[in-house]
């Protein structure tokens, strides 16, 4: 038998838990050096595929994805959970993927973020050290912005601005509303996560209505005075579902000021609405994380070089996805898989002493306002002196006098964009 010596026993060790971490590849990087440490925050839309892809560019360097959860719930098509067309099942993912790849997945909550040290601190006391940190922590919501509000109450008055929870708890009380009832959306201000969301989510409720609610109707009290897509949500409204939703914008008197929850009414700058369901979405602004990290400016959001999303703050953090100031693009699901890429060969070159590649942005955003009709927004970008901005013509949205045909094709295109996008993400 071979004698287990204090060396074998320490090597064994460490193969063992690398297996458990992430699998046979991390063994391999638990007895070879790695040419350099990564560490990305966040799993979603952002973070999962700068992981996926700095792994893939280059296998000698080792990558850690920290998500505080096991699983992630997508927020796009998330509005359709709503209007009753699926489960949050079918937007549930694992990490089993990106372990495969030979990524390590923590299931931690990071607490600090050391930049001087490079080191990331996780809640259970783990310490996670960096050459390079990828940062995306998505929004937070800024509960002071309408007086009333809070975390607390949003138990109550849910915002389902991030999928799971507060999805189930909108669409139990949207299902146990009298028909003939009003519920309304209060839609945030600029800049704010996914800006065709709340009119998407108006039409899906409104699907769910027409057929076991017809008397109901449905309100969007709007803090703007226009939105994305509008043209063609309005039309589309119109065409399904009537008079149903109606749309008050910030100058008619659609901000609003306060809530008293326990009454369900909403005081605006004109006057105040009571509702039998009140979707209230806040204000928003970067993550927790990048607040008390130190990565957002007065402004709320993470400032960056728009060339590699290196923060303007701190050295060797970068920060992607809705959290960051990336010019002209759009905070979305595709926008922040598009920076996740970008920022991943930003990473990947730096590493190896090069310089950054010419960058190319994308985002598509598709909305589907009842079945067989579907509706997008595409933009193209590139850098100019430093800002991330639209290239003329080669973006737009769905022609206003589409017929019946493209319509529903726009609509198939939607889940087909999920099914590779999430493709693309998590395998």
């Amino acid at each position: 038998m071979k004698t287990l010596t204090r060396r074998t026993f320490l090597h064994a060790s460490a193969l063992s838990t690398a297996a458990v971490l992430g699998g046979p590849s991390l063994a391999v990087h638990a007895a070879t050096p790695p040419k350099a440490r990564v560490v990305v925050v966040g799993g979603g839309y952002g973070g999962a595929i700068a992981a996926k892809y700095l792994r893939m560019s280059d296998p000698d360097i080792r990558v850690t994805l920290i998500e505080k959860d096991s699983a992630y719930v997508s927020c796009p098509l998330s509005n359709e959970v709503l209007g009753g067309e699926r489960d949050l099942a079918s937007l549930t993912f694992d990490y089993r993927g990106l372990t495969r790849r030979g990524i390590a997945v923590m299931q931690d909550t990071v607490i600090e973020i050391d930049p001087a040290q490079h080191v990331v601190k996780g809640a259970g006391g783990n310490r996670y050290n960096y050459d390079k940190l990828i940062v995306s922590p998505g929004v937070d919501y800024d509960w002071a912005a309408i007086e009333g509000m809070s975390e607390a109450v949003a138990e109550r008055i849910p915002h389902a601005w991030k999928a799971g929870k507060q999805t189930q708890i909108l669409r139990r009380q949207l299902e146990a509303m009298e028909d003939g009832g009003v519920f309304y959306i209060v839609a945030p201000p600029n800049p704010f996560r996914c800006p065709p969301g709340p009119y998407e989510r108006a039409a899906q409720v409104a699907h769910y209505f027409s057929t076991h609610k017809s008397k109901s109707k449905i309100v969007i009290l709007d803090a703007k005075d226009a939105f994305s897509k509008q043209g063609l949500f309005q039309a589309g409204w119109q065409e399904h579902y009537g008079d149903m939703i109606e749309w008050v914008s910030g100058a008619q008197g659609g901000i609003i000021e306060a809530i008293d929850p326990e009454t369900r009414t909403l005081m605006g700058s004109f006057e105040e609405f009571r509702g039998d369901v009140i979707n209230l979405i806040p204000h928003q602004k970067a993550g927790a994380l990048a607040q008390t990290a130190g990565l957002a400016n007065e402004s709320g959001w993470c400032p960056v070089d728009q060339r590699t999303f290196e923060s303007s703050i701190h050295k060797d953090i970068h920060v992607i996805g809705d959290a960051c100031i990336a010019g002209a693009m759009p905070k979305s699901g595709y926008s922040a898989n598009s920076q996740g890429k970008v920022c991943a060969a930003a990473v990947v070159a730096a590493i190896n002493g090069d310089a950054p590649p010419a960058p190319s942005y994308v985002n598509t955003c598709y909305s589907i306002i009842a079945p067989e009709h579907g509706i997008s927004v595409a933009g193209v970008y590139r850098l100019d002196d430093g800002r991330i901005v639209d290239i003329p013509g080669a973006g737009g949205v769905s022609p206003a006098d589409a017929d019946a045909r493209t319509r529903a094709l726009e609509q198939q295109f939607a889940l087909d964009w999920f099914r590779n996008i999430t493709s693309d993400m998590f395998t």
